[in-house]
């Protein structure tokens, strides 16, 4: 019986999930990856983030969006599954606005974090 949690995300672009984990110094693994859990069980991932205590964290495509794999019981990252969620959350929406922005033409003029953790972005583009 597997004891894995599927958690779904907004997330769909996998460079920026990608990106988002190595700005957060998560390290991580691509490619069609096992994610090892409870006695023994293991589900594939696209992203697999192996932690020290042999549980992985994966996160693999349902469909529309890539899905949080884990066995919640042993989750050993130093935030609790919904702050970390919502950093990666964050960071892949920073790298997604920033990626189509300048596939767009736009390049950043400012970027502040608020104080209450959003993100501030002021973004031009020159015609010439």
């Amino acid at each position: 019986m597997s004891h894995f949690s599927q958690l779904k995300t907004q997330i769909r672009d996998l460079s920026a999930l990608q990106s988002a984990l190595s700005d957060m110094g998560v390290p991580w693994q691509a490619g069609n990856q096992t994610v090892r859990g409870y006695q023994g069980s293991t589900i594939d991932a696209a992203v697999v983030i192996p932690q020290s205590n042999g549980y992985d964290i994966g996160f693999r495509w349902n469909g529309s969006s890539y899905e949080l794999l884990a066995d919640m019981q042993y989750w050993q990252m130093p935030w609790s599954v919904e702050s970390f969620l919502q950093k990666v959350t964050q960071k892949y929406a920073l790298k997604a606005v920033l990626g189509a922005s300048q596939d767009q033409g736009f390049s950043v003029a400012e970027q502040t974090q608020q104080a209450d953790g959003s993100i501030r972005l002021i973004l031009q583009r020159w015609h010439g």
